[in-house]
């Protein structure tokens, strides 16, 4: 359980969210949690809650809002995810997903910088972090000033591993070459973006116009720690619907319930050009306060209810 000093530095880091996306004229918004239908994922289990579910990210809902004329809105919201507890993830956490019509990806990467540097002002006497803006983690010190390192997956994979990414992806070891030989050198100076991934792994990202293999993708990496995903987000729907019908295959041959989520796809023509990032808060706690398991900076940890 959270002491009251740790409780007080988590609201500040909450608070501060709030306040960098009210100055730029974002509207917070607040969307169930419980639904009736998901997006097709594999590779996330949900929550069933009497015959529903619980949320996996608040996308589907804040994309319909989109849809129906909001320009550029955030959220602060708990998802639920099955998968294994450690010190990096949990089954309930809290996100931050933010979505700018008119924009793209590159323009979320340039928002990251922004909002991790005014946190880092703002509590800048918090343990780990001193006033230029620097982090302490596992000992090293990662600068946070601008611009962060930007490097392509594909040049990831010839930096860090014995095969391309297209041949990981090929041999379906992608995820574990990722997770054991790239993710652990990323971001330990600088804040790095991973960006452009081959579109075989686009999931609800565009592709590029001049580069239809790649999609644009990224994801943020501090100290080893992937943080953030964001894409250009997919608008044509017969397109999304196609990949959904794939994702749709692999959920039942593990067995699960899923069915197409079809609101969700007329509101995809509605939406135009828009940009939109999913922020693990729990993680930049941890980061910011240089501790190194999620339960360090959790106001309880509810395993102990067992």
């Amino acid at each position: 359980m959270s002491s009251p000093h740790s409780l007080r530095q988590r609201s500040m880091l909450l608070q501060a969210i709030r306040s960098f996306f009210f100055n730029r004229d974002y509207i917070e918004v607040d969307t169930p949690i419980r639904l009736p239908v998901l997006l097709p994922e594999a590779h996330i289990q949900p929550f069933t809650s009497d015959g529903w579910f619980l949320q996996t990210s608040p996308e589907l809902c804040m994309k319909m809002l989109l849809a129906g004329g909001c320009e550029q809105i955030f959220q602060l919201c708990h998802c639920f995810r099955k998968e294994e507890s450690g010190c990096y993830h949990q089954t309930e956490f809290t996100m931050l997903e933010w979505y700018h019509r008119g924009w793209d990806y590159t323009d979320l990467m340039s928002e990251c910088e922004d909002l991790f540097n005014i946190l880092a002002s703002r509590v800048s006497g918090l343990n780990g972090l001193n006033v230029k803006g620097d982090i302490v983690y596992k000992g090293r010190t990662i600068s946070l000033g601008k611009p962060w390192s930007r490097l392509s997956l594909r040049d990831a994979f010839v930096h860090f591993a014995d095969i391309t990414a297209d041949e990981a992806i090929a041999k379906d070891r992608f995820e574990e070459i990722l997770v054991e030989e790239i993710e652990p050198h990323l971001g330990w100076e600088r804040p790095v973006f991973l960006y452009d991934y081959p579109v075989q792994l686009a999931s609800l990202a565009k592709v590029k116009d001049d580069s239809p293999d790649l999609a644009e993708r990224f994801e943020l990496y501090i100290g080893g720690l992937e943080l953030a995903n964001g894409f250009s987000e997919l608008v044509d729907a017969a397109v999304q619907r196609e990949r959904f019908v794939q994702e749709m295959g692999a959920i039942r041959q593990l067995d699960r319930d899923v069915r197409m989520p079809e609101q969700f796809l007329q509101a995809l023509e509605r939406l135009g050009d828009t940009a939109g990032i999913a922020l693990g808060v729990d993680r930049v706690m941890m980061l910011l306060l240089g501790k190194e398991k999620l339960t360090e900076i959790l106001p309880i940890d509810v395993r102990i209810m067992q």
